[in-house]
């Protein structure tokens, strides 16, 4: 059976507010309604099923419950407990560990001063865990292990107060703090029905947000391979081969001298390649306004351009070849809109 193709997406980061502990993925084009329904799968995943480390015990030396005190430490044993549930901790194994706090007064006791096993990073520092006075002497052991999600206190069963003075914590494993999708709806060519799909995320920093949007593809990719009762139908195979065909309705020009890619992506504003806020305004500048203006440019030109240095070239570069784009690549505009008229009569045909 001869199967229609799908529209492949294209994946790109929004460079100018991304950092390790904030990503936004923009996905286009996308069939339509895929938007919805991708974007409220992959929230779903990365709100509910991402790993993460924390700290599920620790013994305080001095004190055998949550509900006493430390001598000289400003914080009973309760606010500590509630800090030390702030801990954000990095696993690079996955494997349990073990960490460790002694620090004498006067003085604060931060995440920073933690002793930790080598496997575990420590990620927000400063948090601070305790105030101690002159007279203050705070020990701490925790134990640390991975989950997913939450995970209420562990106590053992019909034992009020552990020998070793051992108090167990609520733990939240998740490393997501925020995610939030949107879509609305883009053009590809012609047609204007399209979706693109914007995920925003906020983690705490013990991933970053690109790793953990492969984490959750993943998990739903394994998850639907179940679903098959039959041979895959191979759609990335067909729908590869329709999009290096010539696509009247979409705009492509495969043998002209776009090389196959989308005939006005060149006559577009640089602004939709969302280059940061200085690589863009120092192109605008120069009078570099289109697509078509910068690709036909070489690298010696851009360096020309007044502000524009070599962190900045390299920029452009990786964001032109996430478009299948590059400098010099001497594209003329007549022959753009003679590829674009061969295509409207080919439509209207």
């Amino acid at each position: 059976m001869n199967y229609r193709p799908l529209i492949l997406p294209k994946l790109s980061w929004n460079r100018q507010v991304s950092s390790d502990v904030h990503g936004e993925l923009v996905v286009q084009p996308l069939e339509p309604g895929f938007g919805i329904t991708l974007g409220n799968a992959l929230r779903r995943v990365l709100l509910s099923t991402i790993e993460g480390s924390a700290v599920t015990s620790a013994i305080i030396k001095g004190v055998n419950n949550e509900f006493s005190t430390v001598k000289g430490v400003v914080e009973d044993t309760l606010q500590i407990v509630l800090n030390i549930k702030e801990i954000v901790i990095e696993n690079s194994t996955g494997v349990p560990g073990n960490m460790h706090l002694h620090v004498k007064g006067p003085g604060v006791a931060k995440v920073g001063d933690i002793k930790c096993d080598e496997h575990l990073t420590l990620i927000n520092k400063d948090f601070v865990l305790a105030h101690l006075a002159v007279d203050g002497d705070l020990e701490i052991e925790f134990f640390v292990e991975t989950g997913r999600g939450f995970a209420p206190a562990q106590w053992p069963a019909g034992v009020p107060i552990q020998v070793d003075g051992k108090i167990y914590l609520d733990a939240r494993f998740s490393p997501i703090k925020r995610v939030e999708y949107n879509v609305e709806k883009t053009r590809v060519g012609q047609k204007i029905d399209y979706d693109k799909l914007t995920i925003s995320i906020d983690t705490n920093g013990a991933v970053k947000p690109q790793d953990v949007v492969h984490y959750a593809t993943s998990v739903l990719r394994t998850q639907f391979e179940h679903f098959l009762e039959a041979t895959e139908i191979p759609f990335n195979e067909i729908s590869k081969e329709a999009s290096q065909d010539t696509v009247k309705g979409i705009g492509t020009d495969v043998e002209g001298p776009t090389k196959g890619l989308p005939v006005d992506l060149f006559l577009k504003p640089i602004d939709e390649l969302e280059f940061s806020v200085r690589a863009h305004n120092c192109l605008i500048g120069a009078g570099i306004r289109r697509v078509i203006d910068l690709v036909n440019l070489t690298e010696d030109d851009v360096l020309k351009i007044k502000n524009f240095g070599r962190k900045s070239l390299r920029e452009v570069k990786e964001i032109l070849a996430a478009f299948g784009l590059s400098l010099g690549m001497n594209i003329k505009e007549l022959d753009l809109k003679k590829v674009l008229k061969d295509q409207e009569g080919g439509i209207n045909s």
